[in-house]
């Protein structure tokens, strides 16, 4: 348990002392760049997931005839 908790600890230590942190101006200009892509993203994989969920009507369709 003592393995753990020296672990822990110099690992804040690690955070604390060594570790560059942005700005919180960069924080938030990628946190939007990151959202408005998610969000690209996702309505680019709605779009194909319709167009082959029409696709495969279709063709069902098709093949039912």
């Amino acid at each position: 348990m003592a393995k753990v908790t020296n672990y822990i600890s110099e690992a804040f230590t690690e955070l604390k002392t060594n570790v560059t942190w942005p700005e919180w101006a960069e924080v938030q200009r990628l946190t939007v760049i990151v959202a408005v892509f998610s969000i690209i993203f996702a309505l680019i994989t709605f779009g194909i997931d319709k167009g082959f969920e029409v696709l495969v009507a279709n063709v069902y369709k098709f093949l039912k005839n």
